[in-house]
């Protein structure tokens, strides 16, 4: 039996591929299974600094496998359920090293959840997006969760209750994509975020993800005690004393790969 989602590292960086085009790389329960497996493993290595999410054919993730939702259908006798989507939006969400969505093609409903819980996401500007859940009478419950933390709350009601289709810029527009380029210049705007993000200390990278999502909810003072005592501890720690010495010295950072920032400095 085929697989369903590979996953190669290469300079530092994972990147796992959904690859079930037959169905539009819909999330069935064997590709679920499969997804988190690759992510866990991309996580847990050492020698994994990024992670890149991408598909192949024509369309990213059409969401949920709509014949294993159908009465009397369900999952192949061969797909324990290993993993739910749930499951999977919170590990990439939480998890510690920056993930990259590289969208090869378009997404729907389910695929946008997977869209918003990445840190960053790229796409080419053919690509068109929907939430089409209402039209299948159902609604988009899981991924609410991370796309309302990304997406514009006006755009969200209308594209949530119409279902309508919408463009890349539109998307990008709103908050649900980082960038959308021409499709020749995809793999090279992934590759220079990627580059950069490699570039971090991986620690900081961690840290700073989180003070995206919970500085903005904490009253000012207490934002400022608690953040200035979290840059001192930083400034002290050895990743940040390895980090000025690196700076000062002109050289790179005992924690980024050989090669890394080529993208970066091609500019």
């Amino acid at each position: 039996m085929s697989t369903l989602v590979h996953h190669e590292v290469d300079g530092g960086i994972a990147t796992i591929t959904l690859d079930s085009p037959h169905n539009r790389n819909a999330l069935s329960i064997r590709l679920l299974g499969e997804l988190y497996a690759a992510l866990e493993a991309a996580i847990a290595a050492e020698d994994v600094r990024v992670i890149v999410l991408t598909g192949t054919g024509p369309v990213f993730c059409s969401g949920a496998d709509l014949k294993e939702q159908a009465p009397g259908r369900g999952a192949p006798h061969d797909a324990p359920v290993t993993a739910s989507f749930p499951e999977i939006m919170s590990l990439i969400w939480e998890s510690p090293k920056p993930v990259v969505c590289r969208l090869n093609g378009t997404a729907r409903a389910g695929g946008l959840g997977l869209v918003a819980a990445c840190d960053f996401a790229i796409a080419p500007d053919t690509a068109t997006f929907a939430f089409s859940e209402v039209r299948l009478g159902v609604v988009p419950a899981m991924i609410s969760v991370t796309v309302l933390r990304r997406v514009e709350a006006r755009a969200a009601a209308e594209y949530f209750l119409t279902g309508e289709v919408f463009d890349a810029a539109r998307a990008a527009e709103i908050g649900l994509l980082t960038r959308a380029v021409p499709a020749g210049e995809l793999d090279a705007t992934v590759a220079r975020y990627a580059d950069m993000l490699l570039r971090g200390g991986p620690e900081a990278l961690a840290i700073t993800k989180q003070l995206v999502r919970t500085v903005p909810g904490l009253p000012v003072e207490e934002g400022m005690r608690r953040m200035a005592e979290l840059s001192a501890q930083r400034f002290t720690s050895a990743e940040g004393q390895e980090g000025m010495r690196a700076f000062m010295e002109k050289r790179p950072a005992a924690w980024i790969p050989e090669g890394a920032g080529q993208a970066e400095r091609a500019r």
